[in-house]
């Protein structure tokens, strides 16, 4: 398979439409406003409120890095309070830091009391990818979010990866997949996944084929936990550190028949220096 170009400056728009279009067609939801500047789009139904966060980006892109990140969290309570939800609602979350390597701690020490005074460790933690990339603000960071309040029989839920630990246990805030069950499908966000022994340590340092193997073994692991399969994905990123290492991707895409995948690649630096690759994904169940 020819290899796509690799996208090195993030924009969270199509990422998170992407999302939108998947749960909800080509519906068209109300534009969602913080002051004057348009951030996404609202969905009402019988089922849930759903209100998807397209581009955020901190007041002050000039601030220290935490105020950078403490900025976007208070915009999506401000936001969220405003069309009459909670933090709590908050289901999966695209932090994408210029610079990882250099603040991933500082970030973590930011969003992990946030969420904690919100009750997500009691509640819902949402699944997320932290990813190390550029965007075209000069900021420290950028994010796109998605929030669900269920109304009927709508639920949301945590799910666990079989083959990994909570990331809690390393200092990290954030659930390994959340699924969506609605009427007639279910709905899961698997979070940014890496080459992560069950401990929590990096595996397979160093070996790039390796930890790709490693990764989408975990991600195949979650699928078939929730009686899901590749063939269900609807929406998948790949964030590989080093372009020369793209043609592994490719070798095991081919090799396991997973050429069709509707896959977006970035060049990009994972949360430590020694993951070399990472992949999210969405795959939907239709159910009777």
């Amino acid at each position: 398979m020819p290899l796509p170009k690799l996208i090195s400056v993030v924009d969270t728009r199509p990422i998170v439409r992407q999302v939108a279009l998947e749960a909800f067609g080509n519906a068209c939801g109300r534009p969602v406003y913080d002051g004057a500047r348009h951030i996404g789009t609202l969905h009402e139904s019988a089922e849930a409120t759903v209100c998807f966060f397209e581009e955020l980006v901190p007041a002050d892109s000039r601030a220290f890095r935490e105020e950078q990140t403490l900025s976007i969290f208070e915009t999506i309570e401000r936001v969220l309070h405003a069309e009459g939800m909670e933090f709590g609602h908050l289901t999966r979350t695209w932090f994408y830091l210029d610079k990882i390597l250099d603040w991933y701690e500082l970030f973590n020490q930011t969003r992990t009391p946030f969420l904690k005074a919100r009750g997500a460790f009691e509640g819902l933690m949402p699944a997320s990818t932290g990813i190390g990339i550029a965007n075209r603000f000069g900021a420290a960071v950028v994010a796109g979010a998605l929030a669900i309040k269920p109304k009927g029989a709508a639920v949301v839920q945590e799910v666990a990866s079989p083959m990994q630990c909570s990331a809690l246990d390393y200092k990290s805030s954030f659930s390994r997949a959340v699924e969506v069950q609605r009427e007639g499908s279910r709905a899961i966000y698997i979070s940014g996944t890496a080459s992560i022994e069950p401990g929590g340590a990096t595996a397979h340092v160093g070996d790039t084929k390796a930890q790709i193997e490693l990764t989408m073994e975990v991600v195949s692991a979650i699928l078939r936990s929730r009686q899901m399969h590749w063939s269900d994905c609807t929406r998948a990123i790949a964030y590989i550190k080093e372009v020369k290492n793209s043609p592994l991707f490719a070798d095991y895409l081919r090799a396991h028949c997973l050429q069709a995948l509707p896959l977006t690649w970035m060049h990009s630096d994972i949360c430590r220096d020694d993951l070399l690759f990472e992949i999210e994904l969405d795959a939907v169940a239709k159910q009777g």
